[in-house]
């Protein structure tokens, strides 16, 4: 009975510093912890846009920007947003990285002194993902914004290709 209990033990506190870890982060509610995501130069899944591979730090930035930029907009929306920085990615006339699309002076409004502070919400990553995937309800779409409340004169000047409406917000490419 004493080896027993003792093999018991044993097993348990295996089971405890192996597996255990992994079950608790396969667990969903922790997808949304950001420190899965921060300094992390890792993936779930690799994704390739254009020269680019896009990491969890990157999944969770264009998260952020994501609520930001569609918190009141349909999910479909969302994923629009998600479009837009992956395809200023693989355009020739953006920066050739998530970090630097996001980040280049006046690229998106949420974006203040190089920094966002959002929280993002599960719609928001999952919107991500599927632009990932390859969703995008866009259309190919570089540029959106709400024309009622937009602040940047430029955009409704602006001479549009393809504009698309999507909840509150205009997608389109400029010629």
């Amino acid at each position: 009975m004493k080896k027993l209990m003792i093999n018991l033990f044993f097993y348990l506190t295996i089971f405890t510093i192996l597996l255990l870890p992994h079950i608790a982060y396969a667990n969903p509610k922790y997808e949304l912890d950001k420190e899965l995501f921060e300094n992390k130069e890792t993936t779930k899944e690799v994704f390739n846009v254009g020269s680019s591979i896009i990491t969890d730090a990157d999944i969770y930035l264009m998260s952020q920007v994501v609520t930001a930029e569609s918190r009141s907009e349909p999910y479909e929306g969302k994923v629009a947003v998600a479009s837009v920085i992956l395809n200023r990615v693989e355009s020739k006339s953006f920066p050739k990285t998530v970090e630097s699309v996001i980040k280049e002076e006046n690229a998106f409004s949420c974006i203040i002194d190089n920094e966002i502070t959002c929280k993002p919400d599960a719609d928001s990553i999952n919107a991500v993902y599927d632009a990932l995937r390859g969703y995008d309800p866009s259309k190919d779409s570089l540029f959106f914004y709400n024309p009622e409340i937009s602040t940047s004169p430029w955009m409704d000047n602006a001479k549009k290709d393809d504009i698309l409406k999507i909840g509150n917000h205009l997608f389109f490419r400029i010629n």
